[in-house]
């Protein structure tokens, strides 16, 4: 079975999965898109409204700048895969529940198994404290570490959500910032401590710690 066959399957057993949480509240399944072959793969919080009305992830003012923010490093969205822990919008854009982002992480372990990323990069609070629970954002966000889940190493890059970017200018400076750290790895040929090094000496970034 292909990726794309793996994903539909996944889809739709989430679509009938009666006891996830938000489904009474929500119009419909909001679930991941992109290049299923992409080595970077981007998780972000739940749906909003125009995701919820469109059945598509980060597609409103936030999704604008995220596309946008990809572009000015030489990627396009559809090349990339995106997704969220959340599969279903909260009533009125709240922060999900602890319970609601473990009854959905089973299924985000699955994608994240099939899509199979060499970089997965976390936009928010939320879904960074999927992988490195504990820490403040603010602390930690533009620095790539490798991270092991579920039994495989991944290079993990802390970014803030492009809906924060929006509402303050400096969280925007450092949520450009980030993606130039993006790219820097991406021009590097493995994630090894060569990057490291290469993304410390870039003017863009902040002292990069591979742990």
């Amino acid at each position: 079975m292909d990726k794309i066959q793996q994903l539909a399957d996944l889809k739709k057993r989430m679509e009938e999965d009666k006891d996830l949480p938000l489904r009474d509240t929500a119009t419909q399944l909001v679930f991941g898109e992109g290049n299923p072959d992409s080595k970077i793969y981007f998780l972000g919080e739940a749906p909003g409204f125009h995701e919820d009305k469109h059945g598509r992830p980060f597609i409103g003012m936030a999704g604008k700048l995220l596309t946008q923010t990809l572009e000015e490093i030489g990627l396009k969205r559809e090349a990339v895969y995106i997704s969220n822990v959340v599969r279903f919008r909260p009533p009125e854009n709240r922060d999900p529940s602890p319970e609601e982002l473990t009854a959905f992480a089973p299924y985000i372990d699955e994608e994240i198994a099939v899509i199979n990323p060499k970089i997965i990069v976390t936009l928010g609070r939320f879904s960074m404290g999927k992988f490195i629970p504990d820490v403040k954002i603010s602390q930690v966000h533009g620095q790539p570490r490798t991270v092991n889940y579920q039994g495989k190493e991944y290079l993990l890059v802390p970014m803030y959500h492009p809906a924060a970017a929006l509402r303050a200018t400096s969280m925007m400076n450092q949520f450009k910032k980030d993606f130039q750290v993006l790219k820097t790895l991406l021009e590097a040929p493995t994630p090894t401590k060569n990057v490291e090094q290469k993304a410390a000496n870039s003017q863009d970034t902040q002292q990069l710690i591979l742990l």
